[in-house]
């Protein structure tokens, strides 16, 4: 939750995905954030334009939910936030944005938000809270996306209460995967202006950011409509003095041609981080989630990958119990994921979505078997993840810090392995040399060199 009130001094407040901000005697302004980073990045662009608008009212209290609806369950949260906010807060201004409103609006307007739009029309944000304020009037306004759609760009300076700045590059998506409801909720994939691109990560700069995460909602689908690509981006961060490290979002296999991957090598500052979207691990489910890779060419990609660049973590997402799996689908997962060796993963037990092709799939499996599934592949994930951790042990690794966690600051590498160690003094947005001494549940202990 952001939680501001204007023309004072900011104090920072964190709880949960909230990031609390109080800023003075008038306006209050709270924005509670689900979802992904490209959520994150519109937050932020929504608490600027707040922050600096000329509102008709300014002794008020204002509540912005920005929202998700990648799963049934993260509809689920966006209601309770706005029941929950309601009832507590009876009178702010409750705003319900993001992708819910956008994909399923008709719900949206059944909840007892005061103003109700889409990400399609979140940076109209202000002159709709000037209209509630002015009309006293409830405010359902969610705006279709186009096809053909442009690049909707408001830039940002800075990224509040973060060490690093997500920038967003990128929006919409046209894979449509047979699970996912976000080429509905996003639109069609466009791109950002690579002269826009560089006036923000400049500016950025400029205000102190030393790591910058490129972000969007299909990454690796940028400039395919504008004539450039993702290395392009990687490129210009890469020239723009003060960053020091560059970070890529999610990423699909199927884009990541050797082309794009030398590009990456060449650039000093390019962290050695890929998030590959797997989902799964057997051929035929891939098939019927409409994934465009087989599990033959994600092998291929991640030995290309760790040839190509020393301490490459390669994390991934996968999906347990889609429509159709069987247990040998399953344990072709299990295994695939053993030979990979992933950094990371993070698993889902899957979840119907309507107004996706997956919810109406035939051999729907039982909730039980999805989530029995999840639990034994994350087993496996959890000690492949223990075995790498302990193979950090004795490194000497960079480590650019975040914020302190209790008696220790932590930080991450630039592989993103996450680091404590103990300091006399505050290290945060700082780089520091140190030796890992020892791994512990998800991150390692170091000593400061």
């Amino acid at each position: 939750m952001w939680t501001g009130r204007k023309k004072c001094k900011l104090t920072l407040i964190y709880k949960e995905n909230c990031c609390i901000i109080c800023i003075g005697d008038f306006m209050e302004l709270n924005i509670y954030t689900l979802g992904c980073k490209v959520n994150q990045y519109e937050s932020e662009q929504i608490r600027s334009l707040l922050n600096t608008a000329d509102l008709a009212q300014t002794d008020v209290q204002i509540y912005v939910i920005n929202s998700c609806t990648v799963t049934a369950e993260s509809s689920r949260k966006t209601r309770q936030a706005v029941n929950r906010i309601r009832k507590e807060y009876p009178d702010a201004v409750l705003v319900l944005t993001g992708c819910y409103p956008q994909a399923f609006p008709q719900e949206a307007a059944q909840t007892d938000a005061d103003i109700v739009i889409g990400n399609k029309n979140n940076l109209q944000i202000v002159s709709f809270v000037n209209r509630f304020l002015q009309e006293k009037q409830r405010i359902v306004a969610v705006e279709q996306h186009d096809k053909p759609e442009l690049y909707s760009d408001y830039p940002i300076c800075e990224f509040a209460g973060h060490t690093r700045a997500f920038v967003k590059i990128q929006d919409g998506c046209n894979r449509f995967c047979s699970y996912c409801i976000i080429p509905f909720a996003r639109g069609r994939s466009r791109s950002r202006k690579i002269e826009d691109i560089k006036n923000e990560l400049q500016q950025l700069a400029a205000n102190g950011y030393r790591e910058v995460v490129l972000t969007g909602i299909d990454l690796s689908a940028y400039g395919a409509d504008i004539g450039k690509d993702l290395a392009d981006v990687v490129e210009l961060a890469q020239g723009i003095d003060g960053i020091d490290r560059i970070r890529l979002g999610s990423l699909e296999t199927d884009r990541m041609t050797v082309h794009l991957l030398d590009r990456f090598a060449a650039c000093s500052k390019f962290c050695p981080q890929f998030h590959l979207s797997l989902q799964s691990g057997s051929d035929a489910i891939l098939k019927r989630m409409n994934r465009h890779y087989t599990s033959a060419d994600y092998l291929q990609l991640c030995t290309r990958i760790r040839d190509l660049f020393a301490d490459a973590a390669i994390t991934t997402d996968i999906i347990t119990g889609f429509p159709g799996e069987t247990d040998e689908d399953h344990l072709q997962t299990m295994n695939f994921v053993k030979q990979i060796g992933f950094e990371k993963v993070h698993v889902f037990p899957f979840s119907e979505r309507s107004g996706t092709r997956a919810a109406a799939f035939e051999q729907q499996v039982p909730k039980k078997i999805r989530s029995d599934r999840a639990k034994e592949l994350s087993a496996v994930c959890a000690e492949i993840r223990k075995d790498y951790l302990q193979r950090c042990v004795g490194k000497t690794v960079e480590v650019l810090f975040e914020t302190p966690d209790g008696a220790y600051q932590q930080g991450y590498t630039a592989s993103y392995l996450p680091v404590k160690v103990k300091a006399d003094c505050l290290l945060t947005g700082s780089s520091a040399l140190v030796r890992i001494d020892r791994a512990e549940d998800d991150y390692c202990i170091g000593t400061l060199i």
